[in-house]
Parts: structure tokens; C-alpha cells; sequence
């Protein structure tokens, strides 16, 4: 077990978030943690909990709740990804997600700058916005926007991208990402190439995913398609489609959602660099 200031650490942020939440009007919900039909993702893997799967996000059940007419809505939860483990990585976290209708994923960054120096004082006051386009073109040399290569986007993405995304230091929004990479993630409007996405850095560390949601039921399905496709031939389980989740998606309106790691973020707040130091059990 870890120190119980790290136990306090954990407390005192988890009491400001909802603080933060509450006053703005959210409320909060508890989803399943164990499912039948993950969300499919093309690197990410479910972990198997008997004939279901433990969830890596209440994401399919929030937009269920946004369809049903729920305006505000946010979740602390466990959420679990099979085989991750490292400084970074842990394969049970913590996570808290939010949407808001007739938000999107710049609406969305606003409210979570204003979430993090809520909880964190010593939080970086100044976020750089980075394309996603101008940041390869500037380290990578390409533009992965119409000229999408998936191992290229990758290994450029770890070894060239995010080293000098580390080197600006402090906070740093990575957004408007290939429409490839951004499986859930509306079309920007004007330009079919890029998806409404960022991720949010601090101190060279992902932090925080978003997207304006994409409420297609038809597209959505074709792209869970196309990604099973992709993962039958990397020889990963294909996960059946949630119909539920699609029905739903022609009833939702528009909306932004955030996705933020809380376990990282309590890392940063200690200056810490492994989420041992912040993880009461291991």
C-alpha cells in the first residue's frame, strides 16, 4: 500500500472534480462494468471477464444516455484494457469521462482547462494548440491528413511527435486528427479528411481524449466494420457490434465528450513519473 498522502491526494481531487461538475449542472451516472459487446477500437483489447468482457470505457452506454435526453452527464469509474502495463500504463485505471449536448470537442477543451485548475493549482496556465497536420509536417517531414499510412502515423506519432511535444513542456493540445484515427469522432465540417478530435498533453504525458461525437448510425457502423476487418487480420478478437449503441446514435444530438485518465493526472500533480507512486495497490 502506498502513503496516505497519496490515499489524501486522491481524495481531496476526487471531491473537486465532482465539486466542479456538480455546480455546472452535470449529473452524475454509474454504467456497467462488465459488458457483452466491448466497444471495438483497433488497439485496444477488452479485457475477458467469463462470457463477457470487462469495459475500457462507459462510452457506449453514455451516448445511450445522451439519446434518451440526458443533457450533462459524467462518470469516475474502473475501466480495464487487457495486456497494458508500464510507468504509463496500469491494466485496471480510473476514469473520468463526460459529454454535453450542443457542445463540441472545442466546447468541451474549454470546460476541461477550467476542470484541471479546479482540481490542480499549480496546473500550466498556458495551453499550446498544435494541428495535427502541422505537427508532422514540422517533425515528421509528412502530412498524414489524405496521405494516411497507419505504422508511419504510429511510429512517427512516439518517436518524432510527442519527444517534441515533451520538449515544448507544460500543456499542449494535439487536435484535429486524420478522419483514420478518430474511430468515433465526427468530420470536421469542410474538410471530410479531418476528425473533430484532440488529446490533451501535460509535461510530454497524454492526459485527456476528445472528440465532437459522431451521431451517424449509418458511418459508425461501416467504421466498426472496417475495424473489424482490421483486427481479424492483425489476429485480434472482433467483437460483435452493439446494436443498442447504434440504435442510439440516431436519437443523440450533437455533442462533445472527454475522456481523461485520473491516475495520470494525479501522477502530474505529485510529480511523479510512474503511476506506482500514486496507485494504492499494484
Amino acid at each position: 500500500m502506498k502513503s496516505t498522502s497519496s490515499l489524501e491526494r486522491r481524495d481531496r481531487a476526487m471531491r473537486r472534480i465532482r465539486a466542479f461538475f456538480h455546480e455546472r449542472g452535470y449529473l452524475e451516472v454509474e454504467t456497467p462494468i462488465r459488458l457483452a459487446t466491448p466497444c471495438m477500437e483497433l488497439h485496444i483489447d477488452a479485457e475477458p471477464s467469463g462470457d463477457h468482457f470487462l469495459r475500457t470505457s462507459p462510452e457506449i452506454f453514455h451516448k445511450q444516455l445522451l439519446a434518451a435526453g440526458h443533457d450533462r452527464i459524467f462518470e469516475i469509474g474502473k475501466c480495464f484494457r487487457h495486456g497494458e502495463r508500464g510507468k504509463l500504463h496500469h491494466p485496471e485505471y480510473t476514469m473520468l469521462e463526460w459529454y454535453q449536448t450542443h457542445a463540441d470537442y472545442m466546447d468541451v477543451l474549454a470546460e476541461t482547462k477550467a476542470m484541471i485548475a479546479a482540481v490542480w493549482e499549480d496546473a500550466p496556465a498556458d495551453w499550446k494548440p498544435l494541428t495535427v497536420s502541422g505537427a508532422f509536417l514540422e517533425y515528421a517531414g509528412w502530412d498524414p491528413a489524405g496521405n494516411y499510412d497507419e505504422d508511419r502515423f504510429d511510429i512517427d506519432l512516439v518517436e518524432k511527435v510527442e519527444p517534441a511535444i515533451k520538449a515544448l513542456g507544460g500543456a499542449v493540445v494535439l487536435k484535429d486528427y486524420p478522419i483514420e484515427a478518430a474511430a468515433l469522432s465526427r468530420r470536421k465540417p469542410g474538410n471530410p479528411l479531418i476528425a473533430e478530435r484532440w488529446e490533451l498533453y501535460i509535461e510530454g504525458i497524454e492526459l485527456a481524449n476528445a472528440y465532437s461525437e459522431l451521431t451517424d448510425p449509418v458511418e459508425q457502423r461501416a467504421r466498426f466494420l472496417e475495424c473489424a476487418e482490421q483486427r481479424k487480420a492483425m489476429g485480434k478478437a472482433v467483437y460483435p457490434i452493439d446494436e443498442a449503441f447504434l440504435a442510439a446514435l440516431g436519437n443523440m444530438p450533437p455533442s462533445g465528450g472527454v475522456a481523461l485518465g485520473i491516475d495520470r493526472l494525479l501522477m502530474l500533480m505529485a510529480g511523479a513519473d510512474s503511476l506506482d507512486a500514486v496507485l494504492p495497490f499494484r
